[in-house]
């Protein structure tokens, strides 16, 4: 606020709002795990949001959004290289003896925990469907 960064500002107000929004609504105190998936959520729609811009030819909202993504995005934690997710991946198939599709939810729900807010969920259900 005393840096008069207000489109940041904005941005912090609107992490705020999401997080306090999913608290009222489910009428408790989020943890750390829950709140990066709210910002994880959040990085989702802003995606989604400038691909949406990018076919409108919308620059004015592109560059926006992608500023509001690096805001939220510099709350979220480190994300893992593509050798480290391969490496979760490979030991949560071995922690869960999956040997094929209808294994998925269990290799999944091991690597949940792990690579929330770290890691792409939907690129790491490829590469897990991918190995089985």
């Amino acid at each position: 606020m005393r840096g008069k960064e207000k489109e940041r500002l904005a941005a912090l107000r609107f992490i705020t709002a999401a997080i306090k929004q999913r608290e009222v609504d489910e009428r408790l105190e989020l943890d750390d795990a829950q709140v990066l998936a709210v910002l994880g959520k959040m990085v989702k729609q802003h995606r989604d949001s400038i691909e949406q811009y990018e076919k409108a030819e919308r620059k004015d909202l592109i560059e926006k959004e992608r500023f509001e993504l690096d805001v939220v995005s510099s709350y979220l934690p480190q994300p893992l290289s593509d050798d480290e997710v391969n490496a979760l991946i490979d030991a949560a198939i071995a922690a869960t003896g999956a040997v094929s599709m209808k294994d998925m939810g269990k290799v999944m729900g091991q690597l949940k925990p792990e690579l929330q807010g770290r890691a792409d969920m939907g690129k790491v259900s490829g590469l897990v469907k991918a190995r089985l």
